[in-house]
């Protein structure tokens, strides 16, 4: 398998050695354990490592015991599935039948879902086990997770700084070795970040790619929302392959990158509307010098680039919509259907400026975001709340425009690990691709990997 060149590489700053999915799976088919035996070692592992971290929240270990004895029994008849016996959790916000689904918000803590969601459907036909959830901001509205009903998550790494949002158990759980698999959400780098602040794999998908079918606010079953998708979480890139391929509404193209000899790169650093600090600039720049060390081209601008100053305020202005679901702010009009339209316009013509870009360049790397893992902070309101960058302070929602381009443009963006800062704290590599090239996204970034560590 392509993905497994170099898959360890970077495989995060502290990222435990545990099997991956890929290799549970293996020996689970090859009886070198069984089903049970994974899941009661992962439930250990929880057991033993979760208190401090306070990552999986949602606790389901007599099922999954239940699901586990399953699967021996379809080992034993001949049966083969890619994640058969192959234990995980999934971010919160995902619906099991009999678990609650809350978003995090107190109103909802006892809202138990009826039905699993798609993604998990998809998931245990492939023959996943699932031990539980893993918590998540309120609201889904953070980057980092706490909230009334699990309390806080703390990052494995520093236990006083955050794990990340809004995927911030999933990708905390992940960097401790509680389990090799896990499944986000992102809309404002709610997989990238987490995976970026714990030093883990995470894909956000192309828009629509992966269905949002129960993936729904607390309560209701509403249409999907604009910019918002679902993605894997691993240790390794092949299991993030694996299980987009699993839960994909279509089958998405295999990549078909053999190396790094002749990748197009476009190189960003710098943005007019954010900042990052020296150590994420070096990283990234790193990852860009192996790269064209291996036969890569690389460039640091393009006249194709869109205006990233006007896609930010695009971008924040229609992510504002989505997440109130247009009502108003108090003394404010809300937005009539005809700005709306106006809003999918804009957004529309920035698309095609990007698919003009990446008729140039196979890929866009960049920061995640500009600082590691920052301070737990008690302060709800961003436009209050700042970040230490290189010992001056900067807004912390300015950091939006890391994260802005792949949500706005609808593609793939890849957060993969690089390495730690001088403190030991996680830094991840941004890989974005053109729209349905998801797997080329995990494909350069298990080249990159292969790369850094030659």
């Amino acid at each position: 398998n392509l993905y497994f060149q170099g898959a360890g590489a970077g495989a995060g700053a502290g990222a435990m050695s545990e099997l991956s999915a890929i290799e549970t799976a293996a020996a689970i088919a090859g009886g070198s354990m069984t089903a049970l035996e994974a899941c009661d070692a992962a439930i250990a592992r929880i057991e033993q490592r979760d208190g401090p971290i306070n990552a999986v929240v949602v606790r389901d270990f007599d099922r999954a015991r239940d699901a586990a004895k399953a699967a021996d029994a379809e080992i034993a008849a001949a049966v083969r599935k890619p994640l058969l016996g192959v234990p995980m959790t999934i971010k919160e916000s995902f619906d099991i039948a009999g678990l609650p689904t809350s978003w995090g918000f107190a109103e909802h803590a006892d809202h138990i879902a009826t039905a699993d969601s798609l993604v998990v459907s998809r998931l245990k036909a492939a023959g996943a086990v699932f031990l539980g959830k893993s918590n998540i901001p309120v609201g889904l509205a953070d980057w980092q997770s706490v909230n009334p009903n699990y309390g806080r998550t703390n990052n494995p790494h520093d236990h006083s700084r955050s794990a990340g949002g809004s995927s911030g158990g999933a990708a905390a759980a992940l960097a401790a070795g509680m389990v090799p698999l896990e499944y986000g959400s992102d809309i404002g780098g709610a997989i990238r970040v987490p995976a970026h602040f714990c030093g883990v794999w995470g894909l956000k998908t192309t828009f629509d790619a992966v269905s949002l079918e129960g993936h729904y606010f607390p309560r209701t079953d509403s249409a999907k929302a604009d910019l918002s998708v679902v993605g894997p979480m691993a240790r390794t890139p092949a299991d993030l392959a694996l299980a987009l391929d699993i839960t994909s509404k279509v089958p998405l193209p295999q990549s078909r990158i053999a190396n790094l000899s002749g990748l197009r790169i476009l190189l960003l650093t710098a943005h007019p509307e954010t900042v990052a600090d020296s150590a994420t600039i070096s990283a990234v720049e790193r990852a860009a010098a192996a790269c064209e060390a291996s036969g890569a081209t690389v460039a640091t601008s393009s006249p194709d680039l869109p205006d990233l100053s006007a896609l930010v305020a695009d971008y924040t202005r229609m992510l504002l919509v989505v997440l109130a679901r247009g009502l108003a702010p108090e003394g404010t009009e809300p937005v009539s259907l005809n700005a709306w339209y106006a809003m999918l316009d804009d957004q529309a013509r920035m698309m095609r400026a990007f698919d003009r870009l990446f008729e140039s360049f196979d890929a866009i790397f960049c920061p995640v975001l500009g600082t590691t893992a920052f301070a737990h902070s008690d302060e709800p309101d961003w436009a209050k709340r700042s970040l230490s960058i290189d010992g001056g302070i900067a807004p912390f929602a300015a950091q939006l425009g890391w994260i802005s381009m792949a949500t706005y443009g609808g593609m793939p963006a890849l957060s993969m690990p690089l390495g730690a800062d001088g403190n030991g704290l996680p830094i991840n590599l941004q890989i974005i691709t053109r729209n349905w090239s998801d797997h080329d996204a995990i494909r350069i970034g298990a080249l990159v990997a292969e790369a850094l560590d030659r």
